[in-house]
């Protein structure tokens, strides 16, 4: 079942009014891999009355104001993707296109879409009629029963933008360092990280007239510091000393995992934003039961009678695996967002996903992918790790992959063949970026598993991230060095001879990253035309990205762990010309060898 968008969906299902409304700036796709969709239909299981507006319209209240006031809050996301990386490209252009909007035109997700979201709420609420006068033709709207602010429903932020904005952070469009997106949102509270457990004791405490703000995962305003937890240098300090924010960011990054974090609180002018500590991991069994849940697993019909929406191709037909993921590459989000201890589904979850999906009416025998933020890390994990959190003085896999960890893949093989063997299934595909480090590091199962994948699991192309080919660059991305590259290239192709397959590697790689410079692509270029053989296409310009360790180099032109001045290219020309090093063909005259 859908979640409603309508007062007339409202009126089918029996309901005067909702518990909760949550507004986003994707589409509404009915999919376990859309956040809003994800936390709506876990709400829902628990009994509340969900709600959803996608992209509304920002030139009215109308839009956002058609399904009236919830009782207990606003959920307020900007998507699947921060905005505007969603919106502009790493030299500042606008995209054109957007896998997330109907018709694929860019043109209904605003810039900044959480603050924009919110403003437009506080505008409704304030403008609207009293609750018991709704709309014409809308319904009846009782008036909210719980919230903040003279009886208003809280909003509450969500999602990947909310989440990496939660502290102050670098942000490229503007060059400066933003607050905490809570005070320029004016917002209630944000639940940050994968929200589930959070949400749903968020919306009991409402419901049942209780204080939310003890709630792990939960970040607020107030006007004082909490004594017991860490206090950060102000905001205004950081915004202007570099070096005070390399320091706060190492505080903020090392307390985001669950077990040994500590909350954390910051003053902002005369105010104090205060972020508990994150929630805890979902337990494997819990990791299910969210899984569990129907899904349409295509968009709803409002929306869709504006047209498709692209990132159903890529979703419509997937099951993840496992959330968080412990590469910890410097330019990625995943370890803030997401967490960097693996959490697992049981085979006996995915497997049941897979059966329902073979009853879906638009199947074609064909699961587009079975993995995660990298699928070859499902289904273990170091015990270390578990107990205690991870370490604050080395990395998992970087530079070199921990001998703690014991790396495993027959977990991923062995689901991979159980979900093969359903009936229904034609085909069962890892589209998932594999760690091929990893793999070479388990001699136990490594190659084996790297045979199943190449010979039941490919479709034609497998993607692989070494990203750039220069030690001192790696280090700085934290990524490993080209020697496993190379062997592992040198197996697909000896593995794909014998499968009698032509199948590719496909490498995606980053220019202008922090550290790099022209040398430094032209020789990436020599290596990856003489070693890899390729004239790369998947190529993309690094853009500094909000809470993440590149992004601190780019700001502080620093390396954050030595202090030591580092090249950084901000011309966006120059960047392009990094780009245009690497992606360019060689050309040879006709006659000559």
């Amino acid at each position: 079942m859908f979640l409603p968008t309508t007062r007339k969906e409202m009126d089918t299902l029996g309901w005067d009014s909702l518990d909760i409304i949550i507004v986003s700036g994707d589409s509404y796709i009915d999919s376990p891999f859309m956040g809003t969709a994800l936390i709506g239909k876990v709400l829902a299981n628990a009994g509340y009355r969900v709600g959803i507006i996608a992209q509304p319209d920002t030139k009215s209240t109308r839009d956002v104001g058609r399904l009236g006031e919830p009782k207990l809050f606003w959920g307020v996301t900007a998507g699947s993707i921060d905005s505007m990386v969603s919106n502009y490209t790493a030299l500042k252009r606008k995209r054109r296109t957007d896998d997330y909007t109907p018709g694929g035109e860019n043109n209904l997700r605003p810039d900044r879409a959480t603050i924009v979201y919110t403003g437009l709420i506080r505008r409704y609420m304030k403008t609207r009629p009293h609750p018991s006068l709704p709309p014409k033709g809308e319904g009846t709207i009782l008036p909210p029963s719980g919230g903040a602010r003279g009886g208003k429903p809280p909003i509450v932020l969500g999602g990947i933008e909310a989440s990496l904005r939660r502290v102050p952070h670098y942000d490229y469009w503007t060059n400066k360092i933003r607050r905490s997106i809570i005070f320029d949102a004016k917002a209630d509270y944000i639940l940050y990280g994968m929200a589930e457990k959070s949400t749903l004791e968020f919306a009991a405490a409402l419901r049942e007239g209780n204080d939310p703000h003890e709630i792990r995962g939960l970040s607020y305003i107030a006007k004082e510091a909490r004594e017991d937890y860490l206090e950060l240098a102000p905001y205004e300090e950081i915004a202007k000393d570099k070096m005070a924010f390399i320091e706060f960011f190492h505080t903020f990054y090392k307390n985001n995992d669950p077990i040994p974090a500590k909350g954390l609180t910051q003053k902002h002018g005369n105010r104090y934003l205060v972020q508990n500590p994150p929630a805890l991991y979902q337990t494997e069994e819990e990791l299910d039961s969210v899984y569990a849940l129907k899904f349409e697993r295509s968009q709803h019909p409002y929306y869709a009678k504006n047209g498709k929406v692209r990132a159903l191709d890529t979703v419509g037909f997937s099951i993840p695996t496992h959330r968080g993921c412990y590469g910890e590459c410097n330019f990625c989000a995943i370890a803030v967002h997401e967490g960097r201890t693996i959490r697992s589904r049981s085979q006996d979850s995915i497997v049941d996903e897979a059966k329902t999906i073979t009853k879906h009416a638009h199947f074609k025998g064909y699961i587009s992918d079975l993995g995660g933020p990298t699928a070859n890390m499902y289904g273990y994990e170091c015990g270390k790790k578990l107990k205690a959190g991870n370490c604050t003085h080395k990395r998992c896999v970087s530079p070199v992959i921990c001998p703690v960890i014991k790396i495993d893949h027959r977990p991923h093989a062995e689901v991979l063949e159980k979900v093969s063997q359903i009936e229904g299934v034609k085909k069962v595909f890892v589209a998932s970026g594999l760690r091929y480090d990893m793999i070479l590091s388990d001699t136990q199962h490594g190659d084996d598993y790297l045979r199943q994948v190449v010979t039941h699991h490919t479709s034609g192309q497998m993607k692989i991230a070494p990203e750039h080919t220069e030690n001192h660059v790696l280090m700085k991305m934290g990524k490993p060095g080209t020697e496993s590259l190379i062997k592992f290239k040198e197996r697909f192709e000896e593995l794909n001879k014998k499968a009698g397959k032509k199948q590719f590697l496909t490498y995606y790689m980053i220019a202008a990253h922090p550290g790099c410079d022209d040398n430094d692509m032209r020789k990436m270029k020599g290596f990856v035309s003489s070693e890899l053989r390729i004239n790369p296409e998947q190529v993309q310009i690094f853009t500094p990205t909000p809470s993440t360790y590149s992004s601190v180099m780019y700001w502080t032109e620093m390396d954050p762990w030595t202090l030591e001045p580092m090249f950084i290219e901000k011309d966006p020309n120059r960047k392009r010309k990094q780009k245009d090093i690497i992606t360019q063909k060689n050309t040879r005259r006709k006659g000559r060898r």
